[in-house]
């Protein structure tokens, strides 16, 4: 079943490609040396001031103990599709900027556009990656000793696609619904809010 997106307008299709499915292959491992390509295109990111402010704690089923670890600190209903991803990372960020510790507002931010980096370059070596909010950051801080600097805010799920048929109802259900987006007019605006800047279509 192709889960492509069917675009208004041509972009690459590594954006058409990539989308977030609940089922992960558990008996096919990503190599290391793909692994490392994924967090070196994250590193190289855009970032405010440069500060690079993401960082990510990393489980693979190569090593069971760190694996469970960090599934551990998922959300209890992510943990029942998430423990058949091959690898399993939480995204932090620092709070405040290196050069005057002032709140870095863009910190959030720049941990999404390397979260971001990666999942294109998943993407583009035939991953999935399955980014979620459902965590527990005070968990996660405690299990791996996280200085309060930093904000414990997302993890992610990488692997290879699987069949859906064992996952439950609802998270098949899903997988196999068709991609959507708002139209372009609803996300781009000329002049006032609300108004579109081109015409529908």
């Amino acid at each position: 079943m192709s889960k492509e997106a069917n675009p208004d307008h041509p972009v690459h299709e590594i954006l058409t490609q990539r989308w977030s499915p609940y089922g992960f292959d558990p008996d096919r491992s990503v190599a290391p040396e793909d692994l490392k390509a994924l967090f070196e295109a994250a590193r190289w990111a855009a970032s405010s001031f440069n500060e690079q402010p993401w960082r990510y704690i990393a489980g693979t089923v190569d090593d069971p103990e760190q694996f469970q670890r960090v599934l551990a600190c998922l959300a209890e209903k992510n943990q029942t599709w998430a423990r058949n991803a091959p690898v399993l990372a939480l995204g932090l960020f620092k709070r405040h900027l290196t050069h005057n510790d002032q709140p870095n507002r863009a910190a959030v931010h720049d941990l999404g556009a390397a979260s971001a980096s990666l999942t294109m370059e998943a993407t583009a070596r035939g991953l999935y990656v399955h980014q979620m909010i459902g965590i527990e950051p005070e968990k996660a801080r405690e299990t791996f000793a996280v200085p309060d600097e930093y904000e414990v805010r997302t993890a992610l799920a990488i692997g290879y696609r699987a069949s859906t048929d064992n996952l439950p109802d609802n998270l098949r259900e899903r997988d196999r619904k068709p991609r959507s987006r708002l139209r372009l007019n609803e996300l781009l605006f000329g002049g006032q809010f609300g108004e579109g800047w081109w015409s529908p279509g």
